[in-house]
């Protein structure tokens, strides 16, 4: 009881502990969406792009959440007009937008060298110095977004699995793209004291990855993806805290685990399935498809 009480007797660790559980679940509830629509790039490319918005607001001394959000829910604006035209690719515009605004962040530090400081904290995250006031940006970012999923999920679930098809029946699916590409951003400038620049993407993918293996239904999914999003934040601030070392990274290391252990166990379902001969059920991979039970009843 000692190893699991004695860091509870520091603030920061408190602090820490909460917010690393709120981002792995809020990270991996939305990071579903990103992994089924194949959208793994934006969530790395914006998280760049928010840096460039960080270093912006700090050269400005602006409040970090609003010149970050700012910036972020822009770039994420002006992704969705680039990509709509048909001459220039998703992907093409998500590198042209990220690109430019951490050049932007890199250019300014370079010129006023001000912002050096909390350089390595901005990339590589400072769970054990995040403040109250990030606290509460979490907290309302990761209510926000669970209320978003919930209220849109039909629409979302229309958007990522039959996209041509959502307008016939309502959907608006530019409306739904612009408020998902906003609620990521907004979950990416939450993350980004805690987790960092550089892990920022892995916190989406990985857990919702994870999930993939293991089960076909698309609500066991979600909620599979935030448990885990959430465990690995849990377990890897003890972790960090007793191995000392970054607690980001010992999150992304638990999360890239957990999916190592997914993919063994399906690798393993599958041979004995395959020596089986009364097997009927498909092997574990991340090929088969998913159960749409959902979009029939929507």
């Amino acid at each position: 009881m000692t190893l699991l009480s004695e860091p509870f007797a520091y603030e920061f660790f408190r602090q820490g502990l909460f917010a690393s559980i709120m981002v792995g679940a809020v990270c991996g509830l939305i990071g579903v969406y990103v992994v089924l629509r194949r959208m793994s790039y934006i969530g790395h490319g914006l998280s760049h792009s928010v840096f460039g918005g960080a270093v912006v607001a700090y050269v400005m001394s602006i409040d970090f959440y609003l010149g970050a959000g700012l910036w972020g829910f822009l770039s994420a604006l002006l992704i969705n007009a680039v990509a709509r035209r048909r001459k220039v690719g998703a992907d093409a515009a998500i590198g042209i937008v990220t690109t430019a605004s951490f050049a932007v962040g890199v250019a300014l530090i370079s010129r006023t060298r001000s912002f050096t400081r909390n350089f390595d904290a901005a990339l590589f995250g400072n769970v054990l110095g995040v403040t109250v006031a990030d606290l509460i940006a979490v907290t309302v970012v990761a209510c926000a977004v669970t209320a978003f999923v919930v209220l849109f999920y039909k629409r979302l679930l229309f958007v990522t699995f039959d996209p041509e098809v959502a307008p016939i029946y309502g959907v608006s699916r530019g409306w739904v793209d612009t408020l998902f590409a906003l609620a990521l951003a907004g979950v990416i400038v939450a993350s980004i004291n805690v987790v960092g620049v550089t892990l920022i993407a892995a916190t989406l993918v990985i857990p919702a990855s994870t999930a993939r293996l293991v089960t076909d239904s698309f609500a066991r999914m979600l909620a599979l993806s935030a448990s885990l999003g959430a465990s690995a934040g849990l377990l890897g601030m003890y972790l960090s805290y007793w191995l000392d070392v970054s607690s980001g990274a010992t999150i992304v290391l638990l999360e890239a685990s957990f999916f190592i252990l997914a993919a063994v166990w399906g690798a393993l379902s599958s041979r004995r399935r395959h020596e089986t001969p009364s097997a009927t059920s498909s092997p574990l991979t991340m090929d088969r498809p998913i159960d749409r039970q959902a979009m029939e009843h929507s």
